[in-house]
């Protein structure tokens, strides 16, 4: 079983997967609405990364390469960015809630609960937000779009994370 600061710094590597994949993605979306939205997003998530590394007293390794990589094909698919936010909020989002509540079963430490209820209501959050900004957009009806936003989800399962990140790779 992994120590809880090793569990936190799992974490910390799949929350700052998400921030630098957001930040990084962002200027390169063609719909303002989803730019603003993912800015926003990777906020929020970084905050929460650059928490979990306080809490450790050092930077993790690097981000969690899957996570990455997901979100960055995503915008590679959909340059408006509807499908980054459609993987943050149906792909790797409820994965996310997952691991940090698997997480939360087995540490004992206060203060590392906490602040995966945190991380885990920064995520519930962002998800919600999605949900908000895509009522303003128009539906996407494209056969195409839908076959790859299936593959985000496809390529997650065949890696192993078929319901969650895990906590202890």
């Amino acid at each position: 079983m992994p120590t809880s600061d090793e569990i936190v710094e799992y974490l910390a590597s799949c929350f700052d997967g998400v921030y630098r994949a957001l930040g990084e993605s962002a200027p390169h979306m063609t719909n303002d609405a989803y730019v603003v939205r993912t800015y926003e997003m990777g906020r929020a998530f970084g905050e929460v990364a650059l928490a979990m590394r306080a809490s450790l007293g050092h930077a993790p390794a690097k981000p969690l390469t899957i996570i990455d990589a997901l979100l960055r094909h995503a915008l590679v698919n959909d340059e408006t960015g509807a499908m980054t936010l459609y993987a943050m909020a149906m792909v790797v989002g409820p994965r996310l809630l997952v691991s940090l509540r698997d997480a939360h079963e087995v540490v004992g430490d206060q203060s590392i609960r906490d602040l995966l209820d945190r991380a885990a209501d920064v995520t519930v959050r962002e998800i919600r937000s999605v949900g908000e900004v895509a009522k303003s957009q128009p539906p996407i009806d494209d056969p195409s779009w839908q076959e790859a936003a299936r593959d985000l989800t496809n390529t997650l399962e065949s890696a192993g994370n078929a319901e969650s990140f895990g906590f202890s790779r």
